[in-house]
């Protein structure tokens, strides 16, 4: 029976009549390795002892001499194409491995100890070109227990590399040609000053030295890697890096250099969605001053209140967000109100009930004080007439008194305008009625034609019972949902990204089915969006910029959310951890400049 070491892939025949059950240990005569040997292995389901087993001998000539000098040859020719074949199956392991990573930082530090241990190389270091020179970005050491750059957390402490032919890397990454050093101390191709004085300081002794360009799929030379002190396997001597060894290094680093230019794609990619994503945001709430930072406080207390969520571990511990989850859950913040953009602004901006681009409360002042002038006109009209009558004191005063009464009458009418043009929690049906009355009541144009003192128009803004807006621009203002969830329909997400359209168009869905765009209730509504329509309307309420309110204490905002929760439209157990776990404090203390 043939078995093969999985280590160094030496072949043995073995006699194994039979084999227990949980295997048997066999250590390699070629690596000194141990492995398993397992009767599915043999293929016997006898149980017992083991024989003695020994290398797989083949005779190739009668002379023992030559036969064991072809054997020898043999088996050496067999040792390489076995271990080149290992190395070509590790290094598109490495490919595959290298092609699924995103993270460059993760992906920089894998490609160095990937090489590294492809090689045998006791230290690496990682450099990618970047404004004419070269910067570290891993830096490892396995003899001096270094490891900086990358996860580490350790900061590389050494400068950029100039671009000068001198230096080893700069050659390298100029020339993108590779070179293979045995022993830095016996060139003087290059000025290894640094690595020398490094070793004086550290006691470390450099010695070969292995520097391959990483060329991208285009062909441009991105960064370069540098390998030193090739390792033998079993002795740990440093030894020169083969010249097998270099041309499938240059191989990992070209196959590196590729996920690095793709990581680096996707991350600049995400990064320029990401800055587009925040523009819009920032044009729709400069758009309107009253709303001014809105969308960014809304998406920084969702992120809070999504992290809370994440570390709790009562009620709602089998919530969990991870990276991209809560990356997904922050471009839809970022643009839950992105169809605002199609929202008249005198609507979003709307503060007095009579206001459009401007308020119109002037356009009543202004028509009641002609009024005025007009009623003081006729009285002074009948006073001249008087007068030319006959002086009668008392027809004078009395015509006086009722212009008094008038003139106090109309301001009083003014007053009681103004003061309804103002939203308010709720205006009562005696003051509706009251401003039905004076639209009936009349005065004369410049043109003899009888006008109302009120319009239509003024009467139905005028009486809003709550707020600033009328049930037509409440409908205006709440499309936004509807434009904001087509819009993002339109947008081919990546499937990391996807769900963006549910949770920003959910934002205004209320657990009883009442809210809008879709009129989604309970479980239909996704988490995320049960989550930015409490974030949603904790902002507004504690908003300091908006002219038509006050920003609500905190005491009162809770009041208000409660209520919400008990009519059934929003989520209760979520609104109550929201004040519990004092998500907007918490909130306000990360971001204290962007609660105003």
């Amino acid at each position: 029976m043939r078995i093969t070491c999985p280590h160094c892939q030496t072949g043995y025949q073995v006699n194994l009549p039979e084999v227990k059950p949980e295997g048997i240990d066999f250590k390699c005569a070629k690596c000194n390795e141990m492995f398993l040997i397992t009767p599915e292995d043999l293929g016997n389901d006898k149980l017992g002892v083991t024989e003695a087993m020994s290398p797989e001998q083949t005779r190739y000539s009668e002379d023992d001499n030559l036969n064991s000098l072809m054997t020898s040859v043999v088996g050496d020719l067999k040792d390489y194409g076995d271990r080149l074949n290992n190395q070509l199956s590790k290094l598109s392991d490495i490919g595959i491995a290298l092609s699924g990573v995103t993270d460059i930082t993760l992906l920089l530090e894998m490609i160095v100890d990937q090489a590294r241990e492809f090689t045998n190389a006791d230290a690496g270091t990682l450099y990618l070109k970047e404004d004419d020179k070269l910067h570290f970005k891993i830096v490892q050491n396995n003899q001096l227990g270094i490891r900086m750059g990358g996860t580490s957390g350790k900061d590389i402490p050494f400068p950029p590399v100039e671009l000068k032919e001198s230096n080893v890397s700069a050659f390298v990454a100029i020339k993108g040609n590779s070179v293979n050093i045995q022993d830095v101390y016996k060139t003087d191709l290059f000025d290894f000053t640094g690595p020398k004085n490094f070793d004086k300081s550290s006691g470390y002794r450099s010695k070969s030295m292995l520097v391959v360009p990483m060329r991208n799929h285009e062909n441009d030379v991105i960064g370069v890697l540098q390998l030193l002190n090739a390792q033998n396997i079993k002795t740990k001597e440093v030894i020169s890096f083969s010249k097998d060894y270099e041309n499938l290094t240059e191989s990992l680093a070209s196959q590196a250099a590729v996920a690095v230019t793709n990581a680096q794609l996707v991350s600049e990619m995400d990064n320029l969605f990401d800055s587009f994503v925040q523009v819009m945001a920032t044009a729709i709430d400069e758009k309107s001053p009253v709303t001014g930072g809105h969308i960014r406080r809304v998406a920084n207390m969702t992120l809070t209140f999504a992290n809370i969520l994440t570390k709790n571990q009562g009620k709602y511990k089998h919530i969990s967000f991870n990276a991209d989850q809560m990356h997904e859950l922050r471009i839809a913040a970022w643009m839950h109100d992105i169809g605002k953009v199609t929202t008249p602004v005198e609507v979003v901006e709307k503060a007095k009930k009579l206001q459009t681009i401007f308020d119109r409360i002037q356009y009543v002042d202004l028509r009641i004080c002609f009024i005025i002038e007009q009623m003081e006109k006729s009285f002074l009209t009948k006073k001249i007439k008087i007068l030319q009558n006959g002086s009668d004191p008392k027809k004078i005063s009395d015509l006086d008194g009722e212009q008094k009464i008038k003139r106090a009458e109309l301001m009083e009418i003014r007053d009681f305008i103004n003061q309804c043009n103002n939203p308010g929690e709720f205006l009562e049906d005696e003051k509706i009625a009251r401003l039905e009355d004076i639209s009936k009541m009349t005065w004369i144009d410049f043109d003899g034609n009888s006008q109302s003192f009120l319009d239509d128009d003024e009467v139905l803004n005028l009486s809003i019972r709550r707020g600033s807006i009328t049930e037509s621009e409440r409908k205006k203002m709440q499309n936004h949902a509807a434009v904001t969830l087509k819009m993002l329909k339109k947008i081919p997400f990546t499937k990391k990204l996807k769900n963006i359209p549910l949770y920003a168009g959910a934002h205004h869905e209320f657990v009883n089915g009442g809210g809008y765009p879709l009129g989604l209730k309970g479980d239909e509504i996704p988490f995320e969006g049960k989550i930015m329509c409490v974030t949603d309307i904790a902002e507004a309420l504690t908003a300091s910029d908006r002219p038509y309110k006050k920003a609500m204490p905190l005491e009162v905002v809770y009041r208000i959310l409660r209520e919400m929760a008990d009519k059934g439209e929003l989520d209760k157990e979520l609104v109550e951890f929201f004040i519990s776990e004092e998500v907007f404090s918490k909130y306000k203390e990360l971001h204290e400049s962007d609660s105003n």
